[in-house]
C-alpha cells in the first residue's frame, strides 16, 4: 500500500510538472510565432529570422521535455538509492552472545525442549515441540505446508532466535555458540538450492574451502553432477569446473543446481543434515541413483529430512508428523500407517495417485 500511494503522489507530481511545462510551451511558441509574423509584416525581420526563430523555439520545448524527463527520474532514482541505504544500514538483530562458545559436537545429539516460535504473529509457527534426536538417527518430517517443518530448520540453523523454548547440540545451547561454528556443523540442501554467480568448482567449495580439485571431483560424481559439469560453457567461453553459473544459478536447470548442491553436502561432510526436499527437482533416473549416494552420505550422521514425496522417508529410523506447530504422531512407517492418522491418510492419497480408479473408468 506503501508503494502503491507513492507511485500514485509521484504521477501527480510528475503529471502536473508535465501540464504546467506544455502551457509554458504552448504559450513561447504561439508568442514567437505571433511576434516573428508581426515583425515580418512590418519589414523589420525577414522570412529566415522569423524561421530560424520558429525552429529554435521548437527545439528548445523539446529539450524542455527532455530536462522533466530527466528531472523525474533522477528522484526516481534518489528514492531506490535511499531505500537501499536504508536497508543497508539496519542493524543487525541476531548476534553472537558475548560469551559465545564454538560449537564441539561430539555425537551430533539434538535436544529441543519447549520449543515455540510465531514470528511475532498469533498464529503460525511452532507451538510447544519437544523433541529428543539421538546420535546418528535418520528423522523423517512430514505435514502440511505451514506446518511449521520449514521453520523448525531455520531455528536449528540459528536463522531466528526463538521466541521460547531450547535448542541443544551436545548439550550447548546453540545461542549460546557462534554461529560460524554452528553452521559449520550442519549441512543443507534446501528445494530451492541457492548458488552463486562464480565457478561450478567455487560453487562446490563454498562449504570447505580447504578442499583439493580431486576431492571436488569426487563429491560431484557422488552428486551425479560430473558428466554434465564437463559439459558446461559459459558465454565468456569457460568450460567445465571453471564455468560461472549466473546468479542464483540460473544458468542451469533446476535439478542440475540441487546435483550441485548436493555435492555441496557431501564435500562438506558436515555430523548434522537437513534435507528440505533434497530430490524434489531431479528425473526419476538420477533420483534413484542419487537416493543411493545419500543413504551412504547419511551413515553416521543426524539427519532431519522434510519431505512430501513420502517414499523418500519411508525408510528413516523415526518420523514426526506436524500439523499446525506441533507434532501430532510419531513413529516408524509401519507403526504409522497401522494407526492409521493423519501420515496414513498422506500415504494412501499417494499411493493412489491422482485419480480415483472409479474416474479413470
Amino acid at each position: 500500500r506503501q508503494t502503491r500511494n507513492t507511485f500514485i503522489t509521484e504521477m501527480r507530481i510528475y503529471t502536473r510538472m508535465d501540464i504546467l511545462l506544455n502551457l509554458i510551451n504552448g504559450f513561447l511558441i504561439v508568442a514567437v510565432i505571433g511576434w516573428g509574423i508581426a515583425l515580418w509584416a512590418q519589414g523589420s525581420a525577414s522570412a529566415g529570422v522569423v524561421a530560424a526563430a520558429s525552429a529554435l523555439v521548437l527545439r528548445l520545448s523539446g529539450m524542455s521535455n527532455w530536462i522533466i524527463w530527466a528531472v523525474a527520474s533522477f528522484f526516481r532514482e534518489l528514492g531506490v538509492v535511499a531505500e537501499g541505504m536504508q536497508t543497508l544500514s539496519q542493524p543487525v538483530t541476531l548476534i553472537d552472545h558475548p560469551n559465545a562458545q564454538v560449537l564441539q559436537p561430539q555425537e551430533a545429539r539434538i535436544e529441543i525442549t519447549e520449543l515455540s516460535h510465531h514470528y511475532g504473529r498469533a498464529l503460525g509457527g511452532l507451538e510447544g515441540i519437544n523433541l529428543s534426536i539421538p546420535s546418528g538417527q535418520k528423522l523423517g518430517l512430514v505435514g502440511r505446508s505451514g506446518a511449521g517443518k520449514s521453520t523448525l530448520f531455520k531455528l536449528l540453523l540459528r536463522f531466528y532466535d526463538a521466541e521460547s523454548g531450547q535448542i541443544y547440540i551436545d548439550g550447548q545451547r546453540i545461542d549460546r555458540v557462534t554461529q560460524d561454528s554452528l553452521r559449520s556443523h550442519i549441512g543443507m540442501v534446501q528445494q530451492e538450492s541457492s548458488l552463486m554467480h562464480r565457478s561450478v568448482r567455487d560453487n562446490i567449495r563454498y562449504g570447505n574451502n580447504a578442499a583439493s580439485e580431486a576431492q571436488v571431483i569426487a563429491a560431484a560424481k557422488q552428486a551425479e553432477a560430473h558428466d554434465f559439469i564437463l559439459d558446461l560453457e559459459d558465454p565468456e567461453g569457460r568450460r567445465g569446473y571453471e564455468a560461472h553459473v549466473g546468479e542464483r544459478g540460473v544458468k542451469l536447470s533446476g535439478g542440475q543446481r540441487q546435483r550441485i548442491a548436493l555435492a555441496r553436502v557431501i564435500l562438506k561432510n558436515a555430523p548434522i543434515l537437513l534435507l528440505d526436499e533434497a530430490t524434489s527437482a531431479l528425473d526419476s533416473e538420477v533420483e534413484a541413483a542419487i537416493q543411493t549416494t545419500l543413504y551412504s552420505m547419511m551413515d553416521g550422521k543426524t539427519v532431519i529430512a522434510i519431505a512430501h514425496r513420502l517414499s523418500t522417508i519411508a525408510h528413516m529410523d523415526r518420523i514426526l508428523v506436524m500439523d499446525q506447530g506441533r507434532i501430532v504422531e510419531e513413529g516408524s512407517h509401519e507403526k504409522l500407517l497401522a494407526k492409521g492418522g493423519l501420515y496414513a491418510g498422506f500415504w494412501a492419497h499417494q499411493s493412489g495417485g491422482f485419480l480415483h480408479v472409479d474416474a479413470a473408468q
